[in-house]
């Protein structure tokens, strides 16, 4: 499944890392057209390893919008290396992407 959409670009010592994730993020308090809530199903915990070594760990909630965009910067990485983007909402549903670093 296509669900994040990722980049990673180093410039000068610096990688910057930006990707979309393609989500709901409902929050369980949202009513449908039928007046019904709509439950909530929201990521609780995304993490990102850099060449198999963990280098960030996020745990959300439902305060985060559809379809997040984040961004983050990490310093030891360089051109070619792997950084592998997981993440599990409160359904049990998982989404991976991955993408290789290139110079910016």
């Amino acid at each position: 499944m296509d669900n994040i959409k990722m980049r990673a670009k180093l410039i000068n010592d610096t990688t910057e890392v930006k990707m979309i994730i393609n989500h709901p993020m409902e929050t369980g308090r949202k009513k449908d057209d039928f007046g019904q809530l709509i439950p909530a199903h929201f990521i609780q915990l995304l993490t990102a390893k850099l060449n198999g070594q963990p280098v960030i760990e996020m745990q959300w909630g439902t305060g985060i919008s559809k379809n997040p965009y984040v961004t983050f910067y990490l310093k030891s990485a360089k051109v070619d290396d792997k950084i592998v983007v997981n993440w599990v909402d409160n359904l049990g549903k998982t989404g991976e992407g991955e993408v290789l670093v290139t110079a910016g």
